[in-house]
């Protein structure tokens, strides 16, 4: 076969399969976003879900889902830099290290799943937390963590060793070059993977069924931050309604419900190249 018609053929399959799956994944999106448009309301995003009677809303589990995304982040981020930054810049490989980088990505590759499961053994029963925003916020540590440390470690990595070698020759210690010139330059990967993780912990559901559980109290002032209380998310709202739910437009609760959590989840994702592309810009002018 001619080279350049063989390429031409390759080139034009590949275009195929690229289109193609963008447009199945196009036409989820909107399908479920059509779908639930007409649920979304103002009373939709703001009441409280009604178990035997029409017109419930999501106000509870949004507002636990962005709590238990902040008090997540708040666990993560900090392990996972400095993990992190200990991998990039401080360990040589050996056997220790490929121990380390082996049990990162068994742990990335384990099922959600198993995650709450290991939850609700130790954070829920062990540790005595019951089930609550904490257990479920340790949870998805546990499930986020090696993404967080992965995406420091090569973005420290990808980091010039031109910066590292002109601030170490300017007098700075190993720490300091670290922290005011290495991650400085990181920042932007760094926020890109923070979004991108957050996005992640909204749309989480298996994990959190055993750990932060699936009922709520009604949220007031007293008790919003009290992170032993049950907290059912959104994403867990969407399980519990599609398989539990008898209330006369389930339906349409469901339906709304997936639309405001997709849209979430792209705003996230769309808040990510933002940033990203912001912090590269100030940087390139500094």
């Amino acid at each position: 076969m001619n080279p350049k018609l063989e390429d031409k053929i390759v080139t034009y399959v590949l275009y195929f399969f690229v289109i193609f799956t963008v447009l199945l994944l196009a036409f989820i999106i909107f399908y479920i976003i059509g779908s639930g448009l007409r649920a979304i309301s103002l009373d939709f995003l703001i009441s409280s879900p009604k178990a035997f009677q029409a017109g419930g809303g999501i106000g509870p589990q949004i507002i636990n889902s962005f709590l238990i995304l902040f008090l997540t982040l708040i666990l993560t981020v900090p392990l996972g830099i400095g993990a992190g930054i200990y991998l990039a810049e401080y360990t040589r490989e050996n056997v220790v290290t490929n121990v380390i980088r082996l049990s990162i990505e068994t742990l990335s590759s384990l099922p959600s799943i198993i995650i709450g499961l290991f939850g609700l053994l130790v954070f829920v029963t062990t540790f005595g937390w019951g089930f609550s925003m904490i257990s479920g916020a340790m949870a998805l540590t546990v499930l986020n963590l090696p993404v967080m440390i992965r995406v420091t470690e090569e973005a420290l990595k990808d980091v010039k060793r031109d910066l590292r070698e002109a601030s170490l020759a300017l007098g700075a210690t190993k720490w300091q070059t670290i922290t005011r010139v290495v991650l400085v330059a990181a920042v932007p990967r760094l926020i890109t993977g923070i979004i991108l993780a957050s996005g992640r912990i909204f749309g989480e559901a298996a994990a959190l069924i055993f750990t932060a559980g699936m009922t709520s109290p009604k949220i007031s002032f007293s008790n919003a931050f009290n992170i032993f209380r049950p907290a059912e998310t959104l994403a867990v709202h969407i399980w519990k309604v599609n398989s539990e739910g008898i209330s006369p437009d389930v339906r349409r609760i469901a339906d709304g419900s997936s639309a405001v959590l997709i849209l979430i989840v792209i705003v996230f994702n769309f808040l990510a190249r933002f940033i990203t592309k912001k912090l590269y810009k100030r940087l390139a002018g500094a």
